[in-house]
C-alpha cells in the first residue's frame, strides 16, 4: 500500500515534469520558427520546411500545414511507437502548431538572415531537445526519428533529423532560388544538431582517460579516495621497451577528468596520459541500466 502510494506520487510527477517540457519546448520552437527563420524564408527542415513553401506559395498559415502534414505520421506512429508517446506527440504537435499561429502574428526580432539563423537555430535546437527529454515530439522530423530508433536503436537522434532536414532545405533552396536560403538554413539546421545533441544525449557526456605510469598503485588510490571514482586496470606491453605494464583506464565527466589529470601530474608528472569523449556511460556511478 505504502509502496503503491509513493509510485504513484512518483509518475504523476514525472507527468508534471514531462509535461512542462513539452509546453516549455513547443514555445521555443515556435519563438525560432515565427520570429526568426519564417519571415526570412527560413527553414529548419522537416514539415516545417514544407510548410514554408506553402506559406509563401498559398499563404496558408504555417502551423495549420504543419498539423495536416503530421496526420499520415501520427497514425502511421500509432502502430510502431508506445501509446504514451503517441498521445504525447499528439499534444505537441498541437501545441506547436498552435504556437507558431499565434506568434506568426507578432513582428519578427530581426530581418538579418545571419541572425535569424543563429538563433532561430538556437531556439529551435533548444526546444526540440526539451520535447525529446520528455519522451514526446512534436510530429515531423523528431517523431521520424522515433520511428526510424525503433528499428536502428542505434542511430543518433540528432543525426537523423539533421539528415532528413537537409534535403527538405534543398526544396527550399529550389522553391526560392535563392542559395542563401540553404547557406543559411544550413546554419540553423547545424546549430540545431548539435544544441539537441547536447542537451537530449549530451547532458551525460563523459570522458575516458588512459593513465601509464609506474606509479599506476598510487593514482587509483587517489582517484578513489579523492574523487570517488574507480578505475581499472588493463595489462599492457609497451612495444618499444618490450616492458609488461598496467595501464590505468578511469572515466568520469569533464570536471573529474580535469582534476584526475591534475591528480596524475602532483603524483607522476612524467606520466603518459590520454584523454578521449567517451560519449555516453551506462552504470553504477553514471547512467542506470534499464
Amino acid at each position: 500500500m505504502y509502496n503503491d502510494k509513493i509510485r504513484k506520487k512518483l509518475i504523476i510527477r514525472k507527468y508534471i515534469k514531462d509535461s512542462i517540457y513539452i509546453l516549455i519546448g513547443c514555445f521555443t520552437m515556435a519563438v525560432g520558427t515565427s520570429l526568426f527563420l519564417l519571415p526570412n524564408q527560413l527553414s529548419s527542415g522537416g514539415f516545417a520546411g514544407i510548410a514554408t513553401i506553402l506559406y509563401y506559395l498559398i499563404k496558408v498559415p504555417l502551423g495549420i500545414t504543419m498539423l495536416i502534414l503530421n496526420i499520415p505520421l501520427l497514425i502511421l506512429a500509432f502502430f510502431k511507437i508506445s501509446k504514451e508517446l503517441f498521445f504525447k506527440s499528439i499534444i505537441g504537435t498541437i501545441l506547436l502548431t498552435t504556437f507558431i499561429d499565434i506568434l506568426d502574428k507578432f513582428k519578427a526580432f530581426t530581418d538579418d538572415k545571419f541572425l535569424a539563423c543563429i538563433y532561430g537555430g538556437i531556439f529551435i535546437g533548444v526546444g526540440t531537445a526539451l520535447v525529446l527529454r520528455a519522451t514526446a515530439s512534436t510530429g515531423g522530423t523528431d517523431l521520424l526519428t522515433y520511428v526510424v530508433r525503433k528499428y536502428k536503436p542505434h542511430f543518433q537522434t540528432a543525426t537523423l533529423i539533421v539528415v532528413v532536414d537537409t534535403i527538405i532545405v534543398i526544396l527550399n533552396v529550389a522553391f526560392f532560388k535563392d542559395i542563401e536560403v540553404g547557406l543559411y538554413s544550413a546554419i540553423a539546421i547545424y546549430l540545431m544538431g548539435k544544441m539537441i545533441d547536447f542537451i537530449f544525449e549530451g547532458v551525460n557526456f563523459t570522458k575516458m582517460m588512459f593513465i601509464i605510469s609506474e606509479k599506476y598503485e598510487e593514482i587509483a588510490d587517489k582517484i578513489g579516495k579523492n574523487l570517488d571514482r574507480g578505475s581499472t586496470g588493463i595489462f599492457a606491453k609497451g612495444m618499444h621497451t618490450k616492458k609488461r605494464k598496467i595501464m590505468l583506464l578511469c572515466v568520469g565527466t569533464r570536471t573529474e577528468i580535469a582534476k584526475i589529470k591534475m591528480l596524475v601530474i602532483q603524483i607522476d608528472e612524467k606520466a603518459f596520459i590520454i584523454t578521449l569523449n567517451a560519449r555516453e556511460t551506462w552504470g553504477k556511478g553514471f547512467k542506470r541500466l534499464k
